[in-house]
Order: structure tokens, then sequence, then C-alpha cells
């Protein structure tokens, strides 16, 4: 197979990945829809398929566990890795105090069908694969492969709306917007760090760091 079929079936397959993510995240036009979350699956399927079609050197593949140290060592790359978990912590603080301390329970609900909040072991392990799969999905497909094709701007900018509207949940209006608000900053952060790295291994590090400040913050106020 020559490098231009090779790229075409890529792109085809790329745009099709595309189509179904954005498809399954726009149900969440319906908070309680549990759909959105196969977005994430999807999102990881053409991940690995597209670079295999594409025969992408591992050199090139965005995923790199062999260049992370490298990666995470470029200009400002440590400073947006940690600025997600300061602004986990931030927002719990003030999404507490502006909701009267219902922001916390809020975020529990969301996520108490997904992790298992009384096992340790499980939980940090669920941290982790959750984690990695938003990553390969949302910033290694969705963002590394769409900004091959348009400005890196329109790509963090609609992957992070998509992103953030996968996590609506069922609640307060003001208080889901609050929530989805401060998951589209942070998803802009990863993305900015992909772009940095072309790694989202290195988006996927700092994604766990602030997952784990923010359930270690909710749990430490239970």
């Amino acid at each position: 197979m020559n490098h231009s079929v090779k790229t075409n079936k890529g792109h085809i397959l790329t745009i099709t990945g595309l189509i179904a993510m954005v498809l399954m995240t726009l149900t969440k036009i319906v908070p309680s829809s549990q759909i959105a979350g196969y977005s994430v699956l999807v999102g990881i399927a053409f991940f690995f398929i597209v670079e295999a079609v594409e025969k992408t050197p591992p050199a090139e593949s965005g995923l790199r566990f062999k260049t992370f140290f490298a990666d995470i060592k470029k200009p400002w790359v440590i400073i947006l890795v940690l600025l997600p978990v300061v602004s986990g912590i931030v927002t719990l603080i003030v999404g507490d105090l502006v909701f009267a301390g219902d922001f916390r329970a809020h975020i529990m609900g969301r996520t108490d069908s997904m992790l298992s909040f009384d096992k340790t072991p499980v939980l940090i392990f669920q941290v982790v694969v959750a984690a990695l799969g938003e990553e390969i999905a949302w910033r290694g497909f969705f963002v590394g492969r769409t900004m091959k094709m348009y400005p890196f701007w329109l790509c963090a900018v609609v992957s992070s709306v998509l992103f953030a509207a996968g996590h609506i949940a069922v609640g307060n209006f003001g208080l889901v917007l609050f929530d989805v608000a401060t998951i589209f900053i942070d998803s802009l952060i990863y993305a900015a760090i992909v772009r940095k790295t072309g790694n989202c291994l290195i988006s996927t590090f700092s994604h766990i760091l602030c997952n784990a400040a923010g359930l270690i913050a909710c749990l430490a106020f239970i």
C-alpha cells in the first residue's frame, strides 16, 4: 500500500471517528444520557486503528512511553502539567463557597457510578485508566488528528467544548455550568500539553494528578 493510499484511508477513518465522537457527545443534550461516555471508547479505537493503517512510526506516535521524560522536560510543560492540579483544588474550594457545599456533592454524585470510593486500590486504578482513556481519545485522537487539518486554537476549543459537554450531569443549572466551565478550561490545558509535546501520555499524567487532587480534596471534607 503506497503512502497516498494509506493517508487517504487514514483521513477517511479519522473523519469517521470524529463524527462518531461528536454525535455521541451531543446526546448529552439529555443530561441523564450515558451514550456520550462511549465516545471515549470510539476515540481510543480510532486512535489505534488510524495509527495502524498509516503505519505511524513509534517515534511519531501520539502515545509515546519511551520519550515521556524527554517530553515532560520541554519548555513550559511542567507548568502546564501542574496547572490543572491547582485549578482542580481552587475549583472545589470556590465551588463549595459559591454553592454552599453542594458542589462537592455534585462532583461525588457525577463520578459515583464510575469510581469505587470505598476501595482505594480499585479507585486508584480507575482514576488512572479513566484519565488515560480520555486523553487517548480526546487529545491523542481528536486534537492530534484535527490539528493536522485546522488551526490548533480551533481544534482545542472545539474538542474542549465537546469534552466538557460530555460531563454534563443532572443538577442545578448554575452548578452544572460552573462544573462544565472548569472542565473546559482544564481540557484546553491538556490540549496545549499535547501541542507542546505531541505525546498524550504527558497530558494523561496531568489529568491523573488533577483528578487525584480533586478526589483527595473531596474525600478530605466528607
